[in-house]
């Protein structure tokens, strides 16, 4: 199809970085680390890789959190950019869409940056579960029950996870785990060619019984897993069911974050773009199969920029449950073991620190666009609790098509 370019100035994404991600656990790498910290060692690593950036120049800082209390609370961008050093005229501001806070913290800024009302700015999110598990301090209405407005188990992403085995009986247990296998080996591939150490931000570490430390790796990652090993693990959902450890995303803590900026600015400041906004889209779907969220977002993307699913030449999909994954790609008709998705791994391997993953699909969607340079358009989708999708659709500004269209003129 033909691509229709959206209307306002380009806005590219000049450069993004993550911390390792941690296990949420009282012995994990962040467990005495403030996630407001976590956020700040992100922010002050890209303006130290991007030195040519003033720090006068952000013109807004959005970072987002599931949880928002706590050491996520007080108003996250803000309390983060003068943490992280920058000047007090620099404004912030805190974000939730749950799983899609990072993703959604970049479409918000971009959208601001196209009609000019910034130039640049860094988005972002944090996720310390181990700090805030998954539901604290929430008071769900009892009206969603009452009148039905929501299934029972609407609120348990473990419960829309089996839901969705259930309603497409073709997504067996046996494809997510073999899905998941897949997950662990290309991410520890990704990791022995050095394909990920080089956007992660060492973090300081702090334990009462090892003293102080330096966290420079991921540490959630399960290399040598095989379906034996993941053939009888608890089914913790529902008895007998098929979502296990597995084949799903562990409980994670971690921060990233990414600068946006419109193209000609980015070139003033002498920012190299690593990937060229196309377009985003948001939808909604019944929350108790909340991972179907990404198939319409996808369709409403594609649709409003001219682009179809086959001009999609790398796939970053968030694999907050490996059925959640296969439900997307045997909607577009995608094979499994698609060689286009998810090329260091995923959520499954590195774990899902909830609103701080949208950026870590882009940071790696970057990543392999410079690898790429025969692809021209790459995706990043993920799937939404309370029932939401999201998606992004980014141009390689490395396309060697760029170089054949200029010969041609």
């Amino acid at each position: 199809m033909v691509h229709t370019p959206a209307p306002g100035r380009s806005v590219v994404f000049a450069d993004g970085v993550r911390t390792p991600f941690g296990k949420a656990r009282p012995d994990g790498v962040h467990a005495q680390t403030r996630a407001d910290d976590l956020v700040v060692a992100c922010l002050r690593e890209l303006l130290r890789r991007n030195p040519s950036l003033p720090p006068e120049r952000i013109e807004e800082v959005a970072v987002a959190a599931a949880t928002q209390s706590g050491d996520q609370g007080l108003v996250l961008g803000r309390s983060a950019a003068l943490l992280a050093g920058l000047p007090v005229t620099t404004p912030g501001y805190a974000i939730d869409r749950w799983c899609a806070g990072a993703m959604t913290a970049v479409t918000t800024s971009a959208a601001s940056i196209a009609v000019g009302a910034l130039d640049v700015a860094l988005a972002g999110g944090v996720e310390h579960m181990g700090h805030h598990p998954l539901g604290a301090g929430m008071d769900p209405n009892p009206r969603f029950l009452t009148e039905r407005i929501v299934s029972p188990d609407a609120l348990d992403m473990g419960k829309t996870a089996e839901a969705l085995h259930d309603r497409f009986p073709q997504l067996t247990k046996e494809r997510a785990d073999a899905f998941a296998v897949a997950s662990q080996e290309k991410f520890a591939k990704a990791v022995a060619n050095g394909q990920v150490e080089a956007d992660l931000v060492p973090v300081a570490s702090a334990s009462a019984e090892r003293g102080w430390g330096l966290a420079t790796a991921d540490e959630l990652a399960r290399p040598g897993t095989t379906m034996e090993g993941l053939a009888n693990l608890r089914t913790p959902f529902r008895p007998h069911g098929r979502v296990t450890a597995g084949n799903a995303s562990p409980l994670t803590d971690g921060a990233t974050a990414c600068v946006l900026a419109a193209e000609d600015v980015a070139a003033e400041l002498g920012l190299t773009p690593k990937m060229r906004l196309v377009g985003f889209g948001f939808a909604g779907v019944e929350p108790g199969v909340m991972g179907l969220g990404p198939v319409p977002s996808t369709e409403k993307v594609l649709q409003r920029t001219g682009l179809s699913i086959d001009d999609i030449g790398l796939f970053e999909l968030n694999e907050a449950f490996a059925v959640q994954v296969l439900s997307f790609l045997d909607h577009f008709g995608i094979a499994d073991d698609d060689p286009r998705v998810n090329l260091y791994g995923g959520a499954i391997a590195i774990g899902h620190p909830l609103a701080a993953s949208g950026v870590r699909l882009m940071t790696q969607l970057a990543r392999q666009f410079a690898e790429h340079p025969e692809v021209r358009f790459g995706l990043t989708a993920m799937c939404v609790g309370l029932g939401q999708g999201g998606s992004v659709v980014w141009e390689n500004p490395a396309w060697e098509g760029f170089a054949h269209e200029g010969a041609a003129a």
